[in-house]
């Protein structure tokens, strides 16, 4: 995810209506002029640490990578399947006494219409790189 915010703090993030998706294969249109969102910076947090994880997810979502091995058929409930290997990037969005509320881009057909219940601690490696941008808006 370090690398995407890097990305976009050189490029910025244009807006939809400035840069409309429209599902058909062809040419990048995108110009940075278009940019409506740019990254001032990114914080890391510390890897494995899930009480700080905890603390920048309460502020904000939190971009972290997974074990995302087993996650295909998962549809519901608390999962703690997985290994550390990560290998899939979802965002953190919050967390209960028992589980972290993590939402996933396969849509809203898997899973919990798109989100999944990771148990709490480390599971899948959600910890071990975990990073969240600063950003400043344009007009």
């Amino acid at each position: 995810m370090d690398q995407a915010f890097d990305y976009v703090k050189d490029h910025g993030i244009p807006t939809e209506e400035t840069y409309p998706y429209h599902a058909v294969h062809k040419k990048c249109a995108y110009k940075a002029t278009t940019a409506a969102t740019w990254v001032v910076d990114y914080k890391d947090v510390p890897k494995d640490d899930v009480e700080q994880l905890a603390a920048a997810v309460a502020q904000q979502p939190v971009s972290i990578a997974v074990d995302a091995n087993k996650f295909q058929f998962y549809s519901g409930g608390v999962f703690k399947d997985c290994g550390k290997k990560l290998d899939h990037g979802v965002t953190l969005v919050g967390y209960t006494a028992d589980a972290w509320v993590v939402k996933n881009s396969w849509g809203e057909g898997w899973g919990e219409k798109g989100y999944i219940r990771l148990a709490r601690g480390n599971t899948c490696g959600l910890a071990s790189a975990a990073s969240f941008p600063t950003m400043k808006h344009r007009c």
